[in-house]
């Protein structure tokens, strides 16, 4: 029997991944699905599993927060709609790294791969050679340049780099440029536009925020687990989450 963890915020990325395992002739039990960091580290503290699908922004944080905490014996499979985070999935058990949306035949590679790991001794050098290829794949991805902008008068473009934040708010998403001004833009969620940016650049410090490296002029303490950003030519100070903090620090220093 093999056991598996599942941990996702998302309903349908849930019920995708129990469909595919429901299609693979072998003996699985589903120990938990479980979408937080907090009850995935109270889980994984007094249970062993063979495998662990595991999405990497939850409820109320970064997974990699997790394999910080907990000791974990088992391969991770990532399922996840951003690139970016990769690296962080091979520095702990991570052995593949599925896109959303992913497909069946991506997610037969990954049971395959994990199948491989189990019946032999792990193989660290292939896992080396797997992160130095998906590096290359990664580096050689084109990020957006600019922004399409329409409005009831005109169409017209926002480069990238003169975005000094994306703001959500209510469903509604803005852009504020270097000089402060705002714009409306065409797309409902921060997702959809943070996984079209370049990660060396933008970074999303809560749910509502999406950053430009470039215009934070100084960063100052706001509380024990969060800070308060000041960007060039913006009204309001920008204040990073408790969850999303820690990330944040290793980030800007990059």
């Amino acid at each position: 029997m093999i056991k598996i963890l599942i941990i996702e915020d998302e309903i349908p990325a849930r019920n995708k991944i129990k469909r595919f395992l429901a299609e693979i002739e072998a003996s699985i039990e589903i120990s938990a699905e479980i979408d937080t960091v907090e009850k995935s580290i109270s889980f994984l503290e007094s249970n062993a599993v063979d495998l662990i699908f595991s999405d990497v922004k939850l409820l109320d944080g970064n997974s990699f927060e997790i394999y910080t905490q907990v000791s974990i014996n088992c391969p991770i499979i990532f399922t996840t709609a951003y690139d970016h985070f990769w690296m962080n999935a091979f520095e702990t058990n991570g052995i593949a790294y599925l896109l959303k949306p992913f497909s069946k035949g991506s997610f037969q590679k990954a049971w395959d791969k994990f199948l491989l790991f189990r019946s032999e001794p792990v193989n660290h050098n292939a896992i080396a050679n797997f992160a130095a290829i998906l590096e290359e794949k990664f580096a050689q991805k084109a990020f957006k340049k600019r922004i399409t902008i329409s409005n009831h008068k005109n169409i017209y473009f926002l480069e990238t780099e003169n975005i000094s934040y994306f703001e959500a708010n209510e469903g509604v998403i803005f852009a504020f440029d270097c000089m402060g001004k705002k714009h409306l833009l065409n797309e409902s969620t921060l997702k959809e536009i943070e996984i079209f940016l370049n990660p060396a650049e933008f970074f999303r410090i809560n749910r509502s925020d999406l950053v430009n490296k470039k215009y934070i002029e100084k960063i100052e303490r706001y509380s024990k687990n969060s800070l308060l950003l000041h960007l060039k030519n913006a009204e309001k100070k920008l204040q990073t989450s408790q969850s999303n903090t820690a990330s944040f620090r290793e980030w800007i220093e990059k």
